[in-house]
């Protein structure tokens, strides 16, 4: 059995009681980071194997975890904060537990595009999920697509590249367009600012800028 746990996306306090169950219960805990997720695990006193898995090491790795699951072990993936499988490495070992007839069981949970999503006062009837943008190869030619997408648009962002994606979405969905951007969700320095995103830009241009951030764009009309 492979199991999905999300993780609070700041404050400890979020984890589900059936989480925390399902994390004393497994033989091992396959983490994206292993001091994060021992953070964790230390903060409720539960005292597992932890190994990592994540976007560098989850083709060497892969094949060694399906044959401990199909031996019979127990396993939780957790990512550093967030449901495992929304941009992170989950999705390679869902699939090949899937073929294989691994039974896997995804536990709800946190993740930090709903909140922000929620948050920004923008419609939630319709919206796309995009997660992190290519850095080079196809940025261009996706967001000339997403100019002409109606739905509201969530993607995630560093702290470091905000205000040039912010300054891009400019050039491709208007200065005008309404948008937000959340960073530090559920954790002390929590922040959401909506606005134009000329007007959250500036914001920013003119801020030192730490944390997650998650940015909801209003769909063209």
């Amino acid at each position: 059995m492979l199991y999905l746990v999300p993780t609070p996306i700041g404050n400890l306090k979020d984890i589900t009681l059936r989480a925390l169950d399902v994390l004393k219960e497994v033989d091992l805990v396959l983490a994206e980071d292993t001091r994060t997720s021992s953070h964790l695990l230390n903060h409720y006193a539960i005292q597992k194997p932890l190994s990592p898995y994540h976007q560098h090491n989850e083709h060497k790795v892969l094949q060694h975890i399906v044959e401990q699951l199909q031996a019979g072990k127990k396993m939780a993936l957790v990512t550093d904060a967030g449901t495992p499988g929304i941009s992170d490495p989950a999705f390679l070992l869902v699939r090949e537990c899937i073929r294989v007839g691994v039974k896997v069981e995804t536990l709800p949970g946190a993740t930090a595009f709903v909140p922000a999503l929620v948050n920004s006062g923008i419609p939630t009837n319709r919206f796309c999920f995009e997660g992190f943008l290519p850095l080079k190869k196809g940025r261009q030619t996706l967001l000339k697509q997403l100019a002409e997408e109606e739905r509201t648009m969530i993607f995630y962002e560093s702290p470091m590249r905000l205000v040039k994606t912010l300054d891009e979405f400019i050039v491709y969905f208007g200065a005008e367009r309404q948008a937000a951007v959340s960073r530090e969700l559920s954790k002390m320095f929590e922040e959401n600012q909506r606005g134009s995103l000329q007007e959250l830009a500036d914001y920013f241009r003119e801020k030192t800028v730490k944390g997650e951030i998650v940015i909801v764009v209003s769909g063209k009309e």
